[in-house]
């Protein structure tokens, strides 16, 4: 396994490419779109970066790690189009907003609070919020605690699996079991403390919770890190189960970008110089210490009732081996009013692979449920 693959596992969910596919600097095209101008609001005691934009129902996007309110540039113009109001913040620890520095100003208590602030600061009664990667995580659980300010959910990639049980599904766990080993998710027991039965100390989320590492690391690269994580064509799937073990133990080991990477980047180069100049200023830090709040988080809720009671839609990518379209089987269970839509040659930056399919899943629905 390259140690770019075990990298690449660590800067978002999407798992590593371990096909050698030719390396290409970005899609060449028509210039990404502009932002709204930015306004700080502030919320829950701090202040958040937000971008708005259009009059209508409201429709509020939470973007993943290591994302931007940015990552949302080609769904707002077709969202205001659409007839929608957007409300596109950079989240806590991100961007131009706020980063406190302790370690559990970023649970999921504060995160929601920071979403359900920001609403009343702006007058919005309820919305139906969006996210993606962490972002979906977001956006399910503002249906859980925040109900009353929740409109719908769409979540791009991530699917609801209660109890913060998502990186113990199946699909990841079985494949790194041994020959004949078995494993069973408890919702009672510490998410955390049973990841480490199943993957090795290597495995990204755990290392995050151990060590400052990969903060430094990443820290001292932003642009190799960057490109390294928002990369596409890198895979499918079905060969995840015949991947070496660092690679289903979805494993980083803290070395430096290579000179050359697989698969294709996502970005353009302007668009990577975006992120590039807000992780320079703000380091990982901040964004990594959502996940070192997964244990907390899982305390926090574990009285209540994890069932999505409002409109939801979950848009899967056909080639995220991580976040992989079979792991909402069984998803109406949990979120009974749910429509489901995979998007075909996508892997994990589905909202910038893929803007066109997006959007279209996207608007189809919000006019379906939520008519401008």
């Amino acid at each position: 396994m390259t140690r770019f693959a075990r990298r690449a596992v660590l800067a978002g969910f999407a798992a590593a490419a371990l096909t050698s596919a030719v390396p290409a600097f970005g899609d060449q095209g028509t210039s990404p779109p502009t932002m709204p101008p930015v306004e700080m609001v502030s919320t829950n005691g701090i202040e958040l970066a937000v971008y708005e934009a259009g009059d209508g129902p409201a429709v509020v996007l939470l973007h993943g790690f290591p994302g931007l309110a940015y990552t949302w540039r080609h769904q707002i113009p077709a969202l205001v189009e659409a007839g929608y109001g957007v409300i596109v913040p950079d989240l806590r620890g991100y961007g131009l907003s706020d980063a406190p520095p302790a370690v559990e100003d970023y649970d999921i208590d504060d995160l929601t609070g920071d979403v359900a602030g920001l609403l009343d600061g702006l007058g919005v009664e309820k919305a139906v919020f969006m996210g993606h990667d962490w972002g979906g995580l977001l956006a399910w659980q503002m249906a859980l605690l925040h109900e009353e300010k929740t409109a719908g959910v769409i979540s791009l990639n991530t699917p609801h699996i209660p109890h913060w049980g998502l990186w113990l599904h199946p699909d990841l766990v079985d494949p790194v079991l041994p020959e004949g080993g078995q494993f069973e998710a408890n919702p009672a027991i510490d998410p955390i403390a049973q990841m480490r039965e199943v993957y090795s100390t290597d495995m990204y989320v755990l290392m995050f919770q151990d060590r400052d590492a990969a903060d430094s690391v990443m820290n001292s690269d932003p642009r190799g890190t960057l490109r390294s994580a928002l990369r596409k064509d890198l895979g499918t799937p079905d060969g995840w189960d015949r991947l070496p073990a660092a690679a289903k133990n979805m494993e980083y080991d803290g070395q430096p970008a290579p000179e050359e990477f697989p698969g294709r980047d996502v970005l353009l180069p302007e668009e990577l110089d975006v992120y590039v100049s807000h992780y320079e200023r703000t380091g990982f830090t901040p964004a990594i210490n959502w996940y070192r709040n997964i244990t907390s988080n899982w305390e926090a809720g574990l009285e209540i009732d994890q069932t999505i009671r409002v409109p939801s839609l979950m848009v899967s990518a056909e080639n995220d081996v991580v976040l992989r379209p079979s792991m909402t089987d069984g998803m109406d269970a949990h979120v009974p009013d749910l429509e489901k839509y995979v998007v075909p040659d996508a892997w994990h930056w589905t909202p910038e692979e893929r803007p066109e399919e997006v959007n279209r899943i996207v608007l189809g629905w919000l006019e379906s449920r939520f008519p401008s």
